[in-house]
């Protein structure tokens, strides 16, 4: 078993010697042994306890709180679970990073995109951003809608073409009447659009949402704060209070 001197601990471990020689003074890590000359030596087992007295201390826990750990009788089992506490904490705080990481990348690109790049056109690329997973939802929904809708028009013509009655496919071209509208309205109620002349976040008429030309990330809408007429970003609704609705 190796023998460490103060200075040889504290190396190994990363701290100061004057961090050793407190945590002594404090009864916390004893030497296991003296030289002849009265030097403290210290084992590879202290070596090992001073690194766990230093992860306890990165967790902020006091240095009574450290010794009371330590000397419990089910030390081990206290120091396993608030290591599996803290991998949790790092496991999360990994997540956070990598979803800002993958946020970042996305400006990024959006930028590319965008010729005459501004402070405002940031603004709305990081509004968009943000609302991205909302917005998502609600695609999902109108997508899910649409392909149950679908696949009850194509077994309806299918029924039709064997059969020769085509009234159970008349029943679901008028049930997909009866459903758009709804639709129509869920979509509106989870829409608002970013002018890119003034950067007015605000809601169109119905009408004109309904009808305005569009793009998979964009429609053509009259905005209610300049009147200008563009085609707009669109993302997750917001609060009313926070819209201006046309």
């Amino acid at each position: 078993m190796s023998n460490y001197t103060t200075g040889e601990l504290a190396k190994l471990a990363g701290v100061t010697v004057r961090t050793v020689q407190y945590y002594d003074s404090r009864g916390i890590l004893i030497p296991s042994d003296f030289s002849e000359g009265g030097r403290r030596l210290y084992t590879d087992d202290d070596l090992k306890k001073l690194r766990v007295i230093c992860f306890l201390r990165d967790l902020g826990l006091s240095l009574n709180h450290v010794g009371d750990i330590l000397e419990a009788y089910n030390a081990t089992s206290v120091i396993e679970l608030l290591l599996e506490e803290q991998k949790k904490t790092l496991e999360t705080e990994v997540a956070e990073r990598k979803e800002q990481l993958d946020r970042i990348s996305e400006i990024q690109k959006e930028m590319k995109s965008i010729a005459d790049f501004s402070v405002e056109n940031l603004g709305d690329i990081a509004y968009v951003m943000e609302n991205k997973k909302k917005l998502k939802k609600v695609y999902s929904v109108i997508l899910g809608v649409g392909l149950v809708l679908d696949g009850l028009e194509i077994g309806a013509v299918i029924y039709a073409l064997k059969t020769g009655n085509w009234w159970l496919f008349a029943g679901v071209l008028l049930l997909m009447l009866i459903v758009l509208f709804p639709i129509i309205n869920y979509y509106h109620k989870y829409t608002v659009y970013i002018c890119p002349e003034c950067h007015t976040v605000f809601k169109p008429k119905k009408s004109e949402f309904f009808w305005a030309n569009h793009t998979p990330k964009t429609r053509k809408l009259t905005c209610t704060c300049c009147g200008k007429k563009s085609f707009c970003v669109e993302t997750y609704g917001v609060a009313p209070e926070e819209v201006k609705e046309g």
